[in-house]
């Protein structure tokens, strides 16, 4: 194992801990005005969220309405159903429904559901996904900003795990926590992301991140501070 990857894995709790884990909860407030964008303003919304530690499943319950999302990547599909149980969308392969799309293009509700499913649950998993078999995560160089300088994990995912980007660059700080990740999403038309993390919570032994901000960047790697087209905030977390 990447001697930097050993040191984040045991800063967050370390594999024995992680291994007896098996599910991941949390009420998880989405904003910005992406969803807006996207046409789907309805995802400006607080979630309750349950995700599996140890596959790529994630289920979303919405509060007030109860509508249900739900992104499985073993049979590669995703529905969303209202609180009676009836189904109001669905996608089987929804990553193909992406072809050709541009950062501009409208997203359907299955579409938007398979985004905010894939890229929440690897959120919630990492970085001890960075373990997995087929993921392969070297130190490259380090990055300096606001005169602070973060160790670089590069990360390269196999294609049996959905992601943003098949290679990303996780930045962690001196006592082993992220800092920031940059990643380019192919269903938004590859548009450049600094993704920040700030604010951690220890629960059952693990280390989990708890507000998350997602701004534009430019060719430098340098962040666009001008505004936010994302933001997660994680409360009520818990671990089984």
């Amino acid at each position: 194992m990447d001697a930097l990857l050993a040191k984040v894995i045991e800063r967050h709790g370390g594999l024995d801990r992680w291994n007896t884990a098996s599910t991941l909860t949390t009420r998880l407030t989405y904003g910005g005005p992406f969803w807006a964008f996207k046409g789907r303003p309805d995802f400006d919304s607080t979630e309750l969220v349950e995700a599996d530690l140890h596959r790529q499943r994630i289920r979303h319950v919405q509060e007030g309405t109860g509508q249900v999302t739900e992104y499985d990547s073993d049979t590669d599909r995703v529905t969303v159903t209202a609180a009676d149980g009836s189904l109001i969308d669905e996608l089987t392969n929804p990553r193909a429904s992406f072809a050709g799309y541009t950062g501009e293009s409208q997203w359907t509700l299955a579409q938007a559901a398979y985004f905010r499913g894939y890229a929440t649950w690897h959120y919630l998993v990492e970085p001890f996904l960075f373990t997995w078999p087929g993921v392969e995560a070297h130190e490259v160089e380090p990055w300096t900003e606001d005169g602070e300088s973060w160790r670089v994990l590069r990360v390269t995912f196999p294609e049996s795990l959905h992601t943003h980007t098949d290679t990303q660059l996780y930045h962690f700080d001196d006592g082993g926590l992220l800092r920031r990740m940059d990643y380019q999403p192919a269903v938004n038309g590859s548009s450049r992301v600094a993704h920040y993390v700030s604010g951690s919570t220890e629960v059952d032994g693990l280390i989990v991140p708890t507000r998350r901000r997602i701004h534009l960047r430019q060719d430098d790697r340098t962040p666009d501070l001008s505004w936010t087209p994302i933001t997660l905030d994680l409360a009520d977390i818990r671990i089984r």
